[in-house]
């Protein structure tokens, strides 16, 4: 019997729900980088960084290509970026509803001694 759409999407989401993931995605926007770049840019061990990618690879979301000794890693499509742009978008209405929820309640409380 074939997954339901929804559960589909939220295994998809719960595979991009790692901030190593997430960096890795946002670095890989501006074009493909090899390891070393990408280790270069997140402050993590090689091994974890592998196997953070092994993820994304597996998943299909990335994918890698050897140039000699070199592995440079780049999005599989242009949706990957998107989906990182539109979640920008969204945090940040999000925080801006947060901000102006905050500042509503400082007002309500009145002058502070």
């Amino acid at each position: 019997m074939p997954v339901p759409l929804y559960q589909a999407k939220a295994e998809f989401f719960r595979m991009l729900g790692h901030p190593v993931r997430i960096r890795v995605l946002e670095l890989l926007q501006d074009g493909p980088m090899p390891v070393r770049g990408l280790l270069a840019e997140i402050e993590i061990e090689p091994a974890a960084l592998s196997q953070q990618l092994a993820v994304l690879r597996r998943s299909g979301i990335v994918i890698s290509v050897r140039d000699g000794a070199t592995v440079v890693y780049e999005l599989a499509g242009g949706d990957v970026a998107e989906l990182m742009r539109a979640a920008r978008r969204i945090l940040t209405e999000m925080l801006a509803g947060q901000n102006e929820l905050l500042a509503e309640l400082r007002d309500a409380e009145g002058p502070t001694k």
